[in-house]
């Protein structure tokens, strides 16, 4: 989602800070800005396009400085036009002229409007419909010549999230940032430091670097960086956090040959599986961490919790979990479980799922869960340094890379492995996997990313269905059992960067209602393994044709299903059991990307979306 970043140095700051946002472009957004602290002034440039036209603008009104925040935008209060553009400027009550204090901010602050009411009868005028202003302002009322002191006291009237980077024109060389519910990093160089919101902003700046924990302030100057925490009576105290150097992300962020990053990572899928897997010579609950025996010999369910993609990963797992290690299973919406009434079990194993590990929605649901007395926690998480793997006690990290493009690929199969095995040994634990089971089961993991190479190989058929799909506005997708939730996300892939509606529905329930919309201008797809439910979906299947509706079926080589008049019929290259679901989904993917691309939309950067949801 948003991005931050800011930097106090002896050099020219402002390449870096541009360079910064280039690398947080991923994220998605729809406006950006840049503010330095320049000749004695605050100057500010904005703009609702890309970060390479606010480069132009920087460059045309010359711009140059040793202190400054910059920052992408995704809107939340207020459209993204330029005046609500961040940063923000906060002059004083009354003033309209140049700025004293400039603020960056991630998050949404839910308390906004009973401050804007009080700031505006202090005199202060509001120029935006954001409710970062407010902090802006807020920082302001409480400044009397130290920034840190000010942004301390401003921190405990905000409700909400936030992660914030704020300097002072009075101040040179000094920028203050703070932490609650958002995420934010600190870079430490050499007579020079930074503040961000994701490393990777300063991948070929620094490696060493700082991960900010929840209630941080941090003093960024020349020589020296100071950390504090409020304790439990509020006040502020230094406290110790760990510098660790991680390596530059800049090779991964490469696009290579490829013409977008969503179809680079859809091709990275084979690697990612092997390099997820590589770590793995048998199944055992310690790939989960220490301690996972003891815990897992504990819990006797599982609630899954997570957002979008990771939300469909977690349905597919609840079918293997609940099958192959006999545990009941719950999967919940993160947004919805903690605003309603549950039961909470002290004997449930509660799991986590999320590519960024900062998704805002899931870690305030697995707080909850905590606060329920349901102590066991483990997550599925591509970012080894991420909050959500902080938070709990156990975690699998996947290794699919750096994944630049919107619309999740190959974070989602590679957390789909990582689940698998999560189900394995959960077996394994409960004496449902013998020896002779877990040789099999190992195997079959380990043939996966050949057997990816193979659907990938299908590509070109792919495209050729993309151009009709491309004509369409509307499209139904149909799954049974195991591969419902694999519709599910075939669907959401369609509808995210193609900008085509798109539904999915378990195939049995397509005569209790959705089969009113099926006409020979609806593409029916559907996904048909070779399983013990292909005959039940051959005759929803049927359903469809009865009505003209054309249906364009994913059908394993030997399930039987021929092509004809309105059935359009791409081969998998074999069936593959209960691993199934992870190569029906890669042929769902491509259909997505060149739809998108037949359509001409911005495939790696879809309109009003965004790669990490750091806000609720």
């Amino acid at each position: 989602m948003c991005g931050i970043v800011g930097a106090v140095s002896t050099r020219n700051i402002v390449p870096i800070l541009i360079e910064g946002l280039k690398r947080l472009e991923y994220r998605g957004y729809d406006s950006c800005g840049v503010a330095v602290h320049q000749d004695g002034e605050l100057r500010r440039a904005r703009s609702t396009s890309r970060v390479a036209e606010l480069e132009a603008n920087v460059g045309r009104d010359g711009i140059a400085a040793t202190t400054g925040i910059a920052h992408t935008r995704w809107a939340t209060h207020g459209a993204p036009l330029v005046h609500n553009a961040h940063p923000h400027f906060s002059a004083g009550p009354g003033a309209d002229g140049p700025g004293r204090i400039a603020l960056v901010h991630n998050g949404i602050i839910e308390n906004h409007d009973e401050l804007r009411a009080e700031l505006q009868q202090r005199g202060y005028v509001f120029a935006s419909q954001t409710d970062t202003e407010v902090i802006a302002h807020l920082v302001h009322r409480y400044y009397e010549g130290d920034l840190l002191e000010a942004v301390q006291r401003a921190l405990p009237r905000l409700r909400g999230a936030y992660a914030i980077a704020v300097f002072c024109r009075d101040e040179p060389h000094r920028v203050v940032g703070a932490r609650q519910g958002s995420p934010l990093v600190l870079g430490v160089g050499e007579g020079e430091n930074f503040v961000a919101s994701d490393a990777m902003a300063l991948a070929g700046v620094t490696e060493r670097i700082v991960y900010l924990e929840e209630g941080d302030v941090v003093d960024l100057q020349l020589g020296r960086v100071w950390i504090s925490a409020a304790d439990e009576q509020g006040r502020y105290r230094a406290v110790e956090r760990e510098v660790r150097t991680v390596a530059a992300y800049s090779g991964a962020a490469e696009l290579g040959p490829y013409r977008h990053y969503m179809q680079k990572e859809i091709f990275e899928q084979p690697k990612a599986i092997a390099d997820t897997l590589d770590a793995v010579p048998g199944i055992s609950p310690e790939l989960f961490g220490d301690g996972a025996y003891r815990i897992f010999k504990e819990v006797d369910r599982v609630l899954i919790l997570a957002c979008g993609t990771s939300y469909y990963a977690g349905s597919t797992a609840r079918y293997w979990l609940e099958s192959v290690a006999g545990i009941p299973t719950t999967v919940e919406i993160a947004s919805e479980y903690r605003y309603r009434d549950s039961v909470p079990d002290p004997r449930t194993l509660v799991v986590t799922i999320s590519q960024s590990g900062e998704t805002a929605d899931t870690l305030a649901a697995l707080k909850h869960a905590r606060s329920l007395g349901m102590k066991h926690t483990l997550t599925i998480c591509n970012v080894a340094t991420s909050a959500m793997v902080r938070e709990c006690e156990l975690a699998y990290v996947t290794r699919a890379g750096v994944e630049i493009g919107v619309a999740s690929t190959k974070a989602f199969t590679t957390q789909l492995v990582a689940l698998y095995l999560l189900t394995l040994a959960l077996a394994q634990v409960k004496g449902r996997l013998t020896d002779e089971q877990e040789a099999a089961e190992l195997k079959a993991l380990r043939h996966l990313p050949l057997a990816l190479q193979a659907v990938l190989a299908l590509e070109p058929q792919v495209i050729a269905w993309s151009e009709d799909f491309s004509r369409k506005e509307n499209a139904l997708f149909l799954g049974r059992g195991l591969h419902y939730p694999i519709a599910l996300e075939g669907a959401l892939k369609l509808k995210e960067i193609s900008y085509i509606h798109a539904e999915a529905y378990p195939a049995g329930e397509l005569k209790h209602g959705p089969l009113a919309l099926v006409t020979e201008q609806m593409p029916v797809v559907t996904v048909a393994p070779n399983d013990a439910l292909l005959e039940k979906l051959k005759s929803n299947m049927q359903e469809v044709r009865a009505r003209a509706g054309q249906l364009y079926v994913f059908a394993d080589a030997d399930s039987h299903i021929a092509s004809d008049t309105g059935v359009h019929v791409i081969r998998m290259p074999e069936h593959y059991g209960r691993l199934s679901p992870i190569l029906h989904v890669v042929p769902l993917q491509l259909l997505a990307y060149h739809a998108a691309c037949a359509r001409g939309t911005d495939v790696d950067k879809p309109r009003n979306l965004a790669k990490s949801v750091t806000v609720e």
